[in-house]
């Protein structure tokens, strides 16, 4: 279980939440950071990365903003028993290294998202996701943005 206030119990509260930071930090996540629909995550103010180990899917829901955040160097995460809301664990496969993963999601706003050198995509937008917007962004050390 994630502890309260950190980004991973953040993005599992299944109310509309506007998600900042207090300060700059790194983030290493163990595991795919699964988000909830309604939700933004808000880096303005702060210098924060998210570095060297899984990253941020958004799978099956809507209206979600990532604004100002440095994505890099995300790997293939261990699969298991993944928290996807505050009320529910399930399992998942082995994640495929995506700095982002949108997955039959809509209504997604990335803006301002610094990243590089991940190992399968930086972006990947699938399965019939619509109304996705990445704007003002820098990419960089990757082949492909999907």
């Amino acid at each position: 279980r994630p502890k309260p206030s950190s980004l991973c119990h953040a993005v599992s509260l299944k109310e509309p939440l506007w998600i900042i930071f207090a300060r700059s930090m790194n983030i290493r996540l163990t595991e795919e950071l699964i988000m909830q629909g309604d939700m933004t995550i808000d880096g303005r103010g702060a210098h924060v990365n998210i570095i060297g180990g899984a990253g941020i899917t958004i799978q099956f829901i809507k209206n979600v903003i990532i604004h100002n955040l440095h994505i890099r160097n995300i790997v293939s995460a261990n699969g298991g028993n993944v928290i996807d809301a505050v009320d529910h664990i399930g399992f998942r496969t082995m994640s495929d290294g995506d700095g982002i993963s949108i997955y039959g999601s809509s209504n997604v706003w990335i803006d301002h998202v610094s990243m590089s050198n991940c190992v399968e995509g930086l972006i990947d937008a699938i399965e019939g996701s619509t109304a996705i917007t990445i704007s003002n962004s820098h990419f960089t050390d990757h082949n492909e943005v999907t």
